[in-house]
Parts: C-alpha cells; structure tokens; sequence
C-alpha cells in the first residue's frame, strides 16, 4: 500500500536501507536505488514523445509497483494514468490516488470481480480486459450490483499467444455484448505485443508488430461497419512504442521498463543499430551491493544473490565497469570475477538487473540517490499483491 512514511519512526538496516538526507555510502545493503536525474530523463523523454506523436501514455504499474513512482510519471511525464495486471495492485493504485486504471488482464474469479466492481468508488475510472462473453454477464451483474461502471477493453491475441480472442468476428460479438450490458460500456481494443519486446533485431521486431497492426486495423474496421468505433487502441511497450505510434491505428502506448531500464531491454537494437541503454534511455534502476568476502584471490563476494533480484533474464552486469563482472549468484551471494583483486571489502557497486518487474517485486523500499546523498525513500506500495 502506499503508507505515509513516518521516517523519525524507521529504524535503518531494519526498517529501511536509508533515510533522505543521508550520504549514499551509507545505504545499506543490498537495496534498490534510484538515479533520479536519469529516471527523470527516461520519463521526460517518453512523455514529450507521446504528446509529440499524439498519443495516449498509460504507463505500467506492474513494473514498478510504486504509487510514488506513477505519480511522478504523471507530473513530469506525461502520463495519463496506469495499467495493471492485477485486483489487489489495481486496488494499490486507486487507494493512492490514481484516477485513470486499466487492468489490462481478465478478471474470472468471481471475489476479484467483486473487488473490481468495487474500485470505482475509491475515485478511479476503471477499465478491464475481455476475451470472453461469459465474462461480460459476470462483470455486469457485479457492476450493477454495486451500483457502478466499468470500461471495457476486447482484448486481441496480436502474437503474444496468450490471453485474447484472434478472429474480427469474435471481437464484434464481444463487443457488442459489453455495449448491451448494463453497467458496462466498450472503451476499444487491447492489443499490446508482449511476445516480441525483447527481440534483439529492430527488423524482427518491426515485421511482428506489422502483423499486429494488420490484425488491429481489421477489427478496427469490423467494428465500424456495427457502429462501435473504439474510443482507445491501446498498445506498446519500451520495445515497440515507434511502431503503435505511427500505425494510424494505436492511440495508446502502454510503456513500462522505459523509466528504469534493465539489463534485457538494454541489449535490444534500434534502427540504427544501436543498443537502446546507449542513446535512447538511461539506466535509473540498480541494485547496490557491498563486498562481503575478498578470500579467494580472483574472485569477490558481494551481498545480492537470488533473494535480492530475478535472473529468469539472465545475470546482471556491474554498471560502470569493464574490470569485473558478476557471474553467478546463490540465495544470498553473487559472486563477482576480479582477476586483478581491484574490488575492496565493503565496496558497493551497482548492479543493473536483469528484468526490472520481478526484481523490484522482492524489495520494500526504493531509495532515490542525487548528487550522493539521498533525496527520497519511496514504498514499493504494490509488493506482493499478486491477486
């Protein structure tokens, strides 16, 4: 939840890793951080990119988890409001103050139905994902029920080979059904590429996302001919967003790891070739860590290991440094090659993660660092909430 932190009452190393004002070489270990300066480039520059294209940004929730981190979204960069994939994070964000929230997944079980029907009155217009026309009667009746509304996205399989229905007819019927149901209204089309974020190639990832538009624009035109425009096509992400963007058919660009990058979005290429950690944004998101062990003479032992980060996208990489490199890790140890023993006991070093949302998903705290010193300690309000 996003709590009104009462740092006098916060004991460090036990509570939180640091308190504002404290110098960075006082954060404890391991710990997220946060370069400020480069997170608000990263969002800046997303943000004038979709109002100079014309587009919707609603950012993602799920990546972050953080209230705190949404809003800033919003202030500085242009965002509109969030997406999540989840209830109880939708239910996160409302309770924080977020107005605008899609959950850009589908919602069965019938007590996380009721809870959704139930967000509206915390102050949030409320949108949620459908593949099913079972669905609609059961979204309805909980809406009526509460005496609220809901928006509701179609949702098309476009590649990702996951939730989603694939054929135009089938998203006109569903439509058609969320447009007769009471409490309900049709807000337009979920068609967001997940499959193809992370490839390598900017080709590849072209022709997959040309394929998505082809299927987007005929549902598109399939609903026009019943007279049921959409109002939003939302899509898009930090590996894709040029293309929704200039399809003529997106108005809605549904970024995430843009604001904090990672070690696997660093590695894909933009047009020119060019890594997009290099040019196109900046690396704000790091685990600190500390030497803990120097005893063998090539090798150090530093305090993150699986506990403090997720590896399903491989091991991170030391930033700022081509002398040593992390090349394995256990429950609480990494362990970093130092052939040349250059690393000291106690040292920190920052680690770019591998993949930013489960590894911010494991922390409480996210410790925001300028010029040296620490500026803000930000809850990650959505840890855990996984239902």
């Amino acid at each position: 939840m996003n709590i009104d932190v009462k740092f006098a009452e916060l004991d460090v190393g036990f509570d939180v890793p640091a308190l504002p004002g404290m110098d960075e070489a006082d954060i404890q270990t391991p710990c997220l951080i946060l370069d400020l300066d480069a997170l608000e480039s990263n969002l800046r520059k997303m943000g004038d990119y979709a109002r100079n294209h014309g587009m919707r940004l609603r950012v993602h929730g799920k990546m972050h988890k953080s209230v705190d981190v949404a809003k800033l979204q919003m202030r500085i960069g242009n965002a509109i409001g969030v997406c999540c994939q989840k209830v109880s994070e939708a239910e996160v964000f409302a309770r924080g103050g977020i107005r605008d929230i899609l959950v850009s997944n589908e919602v069965r079980d019938p007590a996380k139905i009721d809870r959704l029907a139930r967000l509206p009155k915390l102050g949030a217009s409320v949108i949620v994902c459908v593949d099913d026309p079972a669905n609609v009667a059961e979204l309805s009746e909980a809406a009526q029920r509460h005496g609220t509304h809901l928006d509701c996205f179609v949702e098309i399989d476009c590649g990702a080979g996951r939730c989603g229905v694939t054929t135009t007819p089938e998203v006109v019927a569903i439509a058609q059904a969320i447009e007769a149901a009471p409490g309900l209204g049709f807000k337009g089309l979920q068609a967001y590429q997940g499959a193809m974020q992370h490839i390598e190639r900017y080709d590849e990832r072209r022709a997959k996302l040309d394929a998505a538009i082809a299927m987007v624009n005929d549902a598109v035109a399939g609903l026009e001919a019943v007279g049921l425009k959409p109002q939003l096509v939302s899509g898009g992400g930090t590996g894709s967003y040029y293309f929704e963007s200039n399809s003529g058919v997106y108005n809605e660009l549904q970024c995430g790891s843009y604001a904090f990058m990672d070690a696997d979005y660093g590695r894909i290429r933009d047009k020119d070739g060019n890594r997009i950690d290099e040019g196109e944004f900046r690396n704000a998101l790091f685990i600190l860590t500390s030497v803990m062990s120097h005893a063998k003479t090539d090798k150090a032992v530093v305090d993150a290991g699986l506990k403090a980060q997720s590896v399903d996208s491989g091991l991170p990489f030391v930033f700022g440094r081509s002398d040593v490199k992390y090349i394995k890790c256990s429950d609480e140890h990494g362990v970093i090659d130092d052939p040349q023993r250059v690393l000291k006991v106690n040292e920190k070093l920052r680690l770019v993660p591998g993949h930013c949302d489960p590894t911010c998903n494991v922390h409480d705290w996210y410790v925001g660092v300028r010029g040296g010193k620490v500026e803000v300690v930000w809850p990650v309000s959505a840890r855990g909430r996984a239902y």
